[in-house]
């Protein structure tokens, strides 16, 4: 393991025990388009236009605060997140369309779930047992978000479901093999749930017929002030993360675990997103901003969502925190936003008027055998969870 310090193969030691695990669910279909449990937290369905594969729906869920997430079944796209500020006061803070059609015109991964490999893999090629695979270069040389037509631009059959006593929107799709170049038939179901938290969970499972690679993970775009607030340097953000992963120039994982101690990806007090995002660090050049891995400290155990990180929006006082089971989680402040593109509510979204909190193994991890496998053989089941849980202060 070349340029890992002591302390990094520690770390790693325990990020090992988060790779996928086996797991069984079993789901009950609801016949009726809208179920509400006894806690009010309510699940409703209606059309949103037609794709190329059929017509799409578009699930609500709205829980006793009046918070409301929007989904849509045309590649599991968070439409809207609606929660209150500290007066009470409701905000969508998520970034995305108000319709169907502008999503299927051209999406910067808005809300989007990605798949069949989340971020990056270097060089678009991968070896399994002695074989390589070639992927498209759809990032430079490299191979982005499942490739050319990734999870986010398929229509998934959707049933509203119960889990645990309360509604869930449970999605379903079968990756045939050797879609966009990787082997074997994956049984993808991605749930999406609600609670009276204000915390929205994705669960995701996967089973394969054939040794392939699973990274799932969702794209929000977050601006806790607003979806038109603006940008999001004002932002203040805390990591359970004391290494991240360093980049070449193409954003691929070095293969190096680095601290984050004296560099602008130490955010283990809460820092403003603003305050060394134009710093000179090769690290920060390279990105343009951040967008980069963290490695998340997680205690041993495997499998137990834990806190990832905590966002604070002082105008608002809104706070998003995010819990994972996955080992680590892409930090992207979108440097690379044209600030021309126009959203909800006919709103021009500008360079850095997001973040996205992506969890996931690491980027390039095919290729870096250090790094946690993503390898899902036969008789194995992937098994994630990611949490996002909405407060204010």
């Amino acid at each position: 393991m070349k340029n890992i310090p002591k302390l990094s193969m520690i770390c790693l030691g325990l990020l090992f025990s988060c790779q996928s695990k086996k797991s069984s669910t079993s789901e009950q279909n609801m016949q009726n388009s809208t179920m509400q449990d006894n806690q009010t937290v309510a699940l409703s369905k209606k059309s949103y236009g037609t794709t190329p594969d059929g017509p799409a729906d578009l699930y609500t869920f709205k829980n006793k605060n009046g918070m409301i997430v929007e989904i849509t079944n045309y590649g599991g796209i968070i439409k809207s997140i609606i929660v209150p500020d500290r007066e009470g006061n409701l905000a969508d803070v998520n970034l995305g369309f108000d319709s169907l059609a502008e999503y299927l015109s051209g999406n910067p991964f808005f809300g989007a779930l990605v798949g069949r490999y989340g971020n990056r893999i270097g060089g678009a090629k991968f070896t399994i047992d002695g074989k390589a695979y070639p992927v498209l270069a759809n990032n430079g040389v490299n191979h982005l978000h499942g490739g050319k037509r990734g999870f986010d631009k398929y229509l998934w059959d959707a049933n509203i479901v119960e889990r645990n006593g309360s509604p869930a929107l449970l999605l379903h799709r079968i990756s045939a093999d050797m879609e966009e170049g990787y082997p074997g038939n994956l049984d993808v179901s991605v749930a999406y749930s609600l609670n009276n938290d204000n915390q929205l969970s994705i669960d995701y499972t996967a089973t394969s017929d054939k040794k392939t690679l699973c990274n799932l993970t969702n794209h929000a775009y977050f601006n806790l002030g607003g979806h038109d607030h603006g940008t999001i340097l004002d932002h203040e953000v805390r990591f359970n993360a004391e290494f991240y992963t360093p980049v070449d120039d193409g954003l691929i994982p070095t293969g190096e675990i680095a601290s984050v101690e004296g560099t602008p990806f130490d955010f283990r007090t809460p820092t403003k997103i603003g305050a060394r995002i134009d710093s000179d660090h090769p690290q920060m050049q390279i990105g343009k901003g951040y967008d980069h891995n963290l490695v998340l400290k997680h205690e041993a155990g495997g499998g137990a969502i834990q806190l990832a990180a905590v966002v604070y929006e002082p105008s608002s006082g809104r706070v998003m925190e995010t819990y994972t089971s996955e080992p680590g989680v892409q930090f992207y402040t979108g440097n690379f936003m044209s600030g021309k593109v126009t959203g909800k509510g006919a709103v021009t979204y500008p360079r850095r008027g997001a973040f996205c909190l992506e969890t996931q193994h690491f980027p390039d991890s095919p290729n870096k055998p250090a790094f946690p496998s993503t390898l899902l053989e036969p008789g194995q089941t992937y098994h994630t969870t990611t949490a996002y849980k909405f407060s204010t202060r």
